[in-house]
């Protein structure tokens, strides 16, 4: 399935007020975590993206996900608030001295994990995690003229998550089905399905 254009590059289609790129549907991913070690919570130049809403439910959830977090963490959290303003100007989870996500707990392995959602996963929390996080490798993007964009993120930490969904014939789309249903609803997953069924009878 290969989803691009004559000019080599992904067919961005429209559903409702969403553009998408191909991409989302002819690629594959499936997060390997034994390779990564949860390295995205801890590289990148500013945290996690954060929707409106989020840093009021981050605070509302605090008591509840805090125990999980890093002594570290939760000191960024009291410096700096529940969210942060990044040099582009978007609202983004706080950072510990720069590195790793404030919201993120260590074993003794150094394997890093979203203290939020374990917090969720042990029903303590009924805040799984930002979606921005959830969503990945899907980066989203409110356009000028008001429609919304998805698009596909490359990043190289990720590259074994790539391979190991091509491996599996895992799509982006349907690994993020549980995210993509949360943000956008069951309607708009249904259309995606639909979407890729038509590339793949047209290929």
């Amino acid at each position: 399935m290969n989803g691009r254009g004559t000019n080599g590059r992904p067919v961005i289609m429209q559903i409702d007020d969403y553009l998408i790129s191909s991409e989302i549907l002819t690629e594959y991913f499936h997060c390997d975590y034994s390779s990564c070690r949860g390295c995205c919570c801890i590289i990148g130049d500013s945290g996690a993206p954060l929707e409106e809403n989020e840093e009021n439910v981050l605070e509302r959830e605090y008591p509840n996900y805090s125990g999980f977090m890093t002594p570290e963490g939760r000191e960024a959290v009291r410096n700096q608030g529940f969210a942060v303003t990044d040099a582009d100007g978007d609202l983004v989870t706080p950072l510990v001295a720069g590195k790793e996500c404030a919201y993120t707990s260590f074993d003794r392995e150094g394997n890093c994990r979203c203290a939020v959602e374990m917090a969720w996963e042990c029903g303590k929390s009924g805040f799984r995690k930002p979606l921005s996080c959830a969503l990945y490798p899907i980066r989203v993007s409110v356009l000028s003229n008001g429609m919304t964009a998805l698009n596909l993120h490359r990043w190289h930490i990720c590259a074994d998550a790539f391979l190991k969904g091509k491996k599996e014939r895992v799509p982006v789309y349907r690994f993020l089905k549980e995210p993509i249903i949360r943000a956008f609803g069951e309607d708009f997953y249904s259309s995606l399905e639909e979407a890729s069924n038509s590339l793949q009878a047209s290929e």
